[in-house]
């Protein structure tokens, strides 16, 4: 396996969410603070950014064309032709220091997001919702610190999803004609460590790439939670992680720059850029929103 490959310079604030579109070949990904999304495009080494107006905590493709969006305070359809935003649903009232943070689509269609509090008090105010294809949206987990990375195994009998401010991935049953979860328990928790799991993927093998806010690393781990490799990457803020490319073999690393020390920025200068590591595993397709 090749070591990680600086792909662009982009200087995100808050670099999250990469999604591989295998219709164009393309790479989607947001930056949160700057309420925009950027598309690559790796064959021309060419990139777009595209300003929504309002934090996105992610993206996802959607099958009838456009893309889905978990902005700060709701669900929203992006019209990519009119560059319009169609607020769908907003779950919540009354809590303006919460906002939408990653998420995910699953093999029913149903997209996934989590919440966080970005306030100073601590308080446990996260929430993970599901947005069914036919519009209703579902309240499926509460007292999350910080809502992240999610993902499914290869047979979409487990759900994993993380909760930075624990440092923990969760494992569920997931019944995927449903979009139900049980049976709630810990699959990774890393309680002594400075970094905290942040995005993750799922590659072929069922093995969760775990991307370390905080750890300038990748973890891959097996399906029992076992560590299998740590990658090093030139971010302290590593945020997330998608495989793409033509065979899907390719993973491609978000980072942050906000918050960091002018020490730790002269560290980690390339802090806030795109990576891209080439490896012998390939990913998951990824799912399209069905509404």
């Amino acid at each position: 396996m090749s070591d990680v490959e600086h792909v662009l310079t982009i200087h995100n604030s808050l670099g999250e969410g990469p999604v591989w579109n295998a219709d164009e070949q393309l790479l989607y990904w947001v930056d949160i603070n700057n309420g925009c999304y950027f598309r690559l495009n790796p064959l021309t080494g060419t990139h777009e950014r595209i300003d929504v107006g309002v934090k996105i905590g992610v993206l996802a493709l959607r099958a009838s064309g456009g893309l889905v969006m978990a902005v700060r305070d709701g669900f929203a359809f992006w019209n990519t032709q009119e560059q319009k935003l169609s607020y769908i649903a907003k779950p919540w009232e009354g809590l303006p220091h919460v906002r939408f943070n990653d998420g995910a689509v699953d093999c029913g269609g149903r997209f996934w997001a989590g919440t966080m509090n970005e306030d100073e008090t601590g308080e446990i105010l996260g929430r993970l919702w599901r947005l069914d294809p036919d519009g209703s949206v579902h309240e499926m987990e509460t007292l999350i610190g910080t809502s992240n990375g999610i993902g499914w195994s290869p047979d979409n009998r487990t759900m994993y999803f993380t909760d930075s401010r624990l440092h923990i991935i969760y494992a569920y049953d997931f019944d995927a004609a449903t979009g139900a979860i049980a049976s709630r328990r810990t699959f990774v928790h890393t309680p002594d460590e400075v970094a905290v799991p942040d995005g993750l993927t799922v590659d072929s093998e069922g093995f969760v790439w775990s991307a370390y806010w905080d750890g300038a690393k990748i973890v891959r781990y097996d399906p029992d939670g076992g560590v299998e490799r740590v990658i090093a990457t030139p971010a302290l803020r590593t945020t997330a992680c998608t495989f793409g490319g033509p065979n899907l073999d390719e993973l491609y690393i978000t980072s942050a720059w906000t918050g960091l020390t002018e020490e730790q920025r002269t560290q980690y200068p390339l802090s806030g850029d795109l990576f891209r590591l080439k490896t012998n595993f390939k990913g998951l397709p990824k799912y399209k929103f069905g509404g």
